[in-house]
């Protein structure tokens, strides 16, 4: 299983420089754990996020994390090698030869369109069919992307709204001036929160939940391309030529 060591690193030097700029500066990490500050920002957050979503929507993002540092694991070139093999296989022994085959195959979306092609479905409507599952992983995909994005409006303004309650609390105090400066430092964490959590995680997850997405569909349509091919019967040199031109221009993901 490959890793996007890129997406760690990411986060860690995000993360990373904050704390250190704010060592630099001669401030203490201590004072950015606060308690009250993330009930506030955190539990906001995510009661405004489920108000504007569903539950089964913020399951559904929340399933999608571990796909964050996976990328997509499908080789194009193996399933074009592969897609020219049974090619090869269903043009000298005939498409029902390729069932044998269909349970070695590892990617399902290509063994449910070899199981279409198999049964004798014809290749309009294996397209609509494979396309419809296309555009069905598309929109559940965006939806779990929206649920971020949410979130990562929301947490700013919260944190904000943290920062006025705790305000609040120090004009409470404002005859005991020694409790002033702290106060005030304690209410702006509520800030930092809100904002470096939308910009440093929430936001960069929906961008990478939609980069993830294309990937997929990239290899779906290949597939789709494939399948149809074999189920044409055409020239292998024609179908890999026809398949290699999705390559084109284009550099390997991480």
């Amino acid at each position: 299983m490959r890793f996007d060591y890129a997406a760690l690193f990411g986060l860690i030097l995000g993360t990373g420089a904050i704390i250190v700029g704010n060592l630099i500066e001669g401030g203490n990490t201590s004072h950015l754990l606060q308690g009250a500050a993330a009930a506030i920002v955190f539990g906001g957050t995510f009661g405004a996020t489920l108000l504007s979503s569903s539950f089964p929507d913020v399951k559904r993002a929340i399933k999608c994390l571990p796909m964050i540092l996976r990328p997509v694991s499908h080789d194009p070139e193996k399933i074009i090698e592969e897609v020219i093999a049974l090619l090869v296989k269903a043009r000298k022994l005939g498409l029902i030869a390729l069932q044998p085959e269909i349970l070695k195959i590892e990617n399902a979306f290509m063994q449910k369109g070899l199981n279409l092609v198999v049964d004798g479905m014809n290749p309009a409507m294996i397209r609509d069919i494979l396309s419809q599952e296309i555009a069905t992983y598309e929109e559940t995909m965006k939806q779990a992307s929206r649920v971020y994005e949410s979130a990562g409006g929301f947490a700013p303004t919260i944190g904000i709204l943290g920062a006025v309650l705790g305000l609040i609390n120090v004009m409470k105090n404002v005859t005991d001036p020694s409790k002033i400066g702290g106060g005030i430092a304690v209410a702006f964490v509520a800030t930092i929160y809100g904002v470096g959590s939308a910009n440093l995680i929430f936001i960069p997850l929906a961008k990478k939940i939609i980069n993830r997405m294309q990937e997929e569909v990239f290899i779906r349509e290949l597939i789709i391309e494939g399948i149809l091919g074999i189920e044409s019967g055409v020239n292998p040199y024609f179908l890999r030529t026809r398949l290699n031109a999705f390559l084109t221009d284009r550099e390997p993901q991480a």
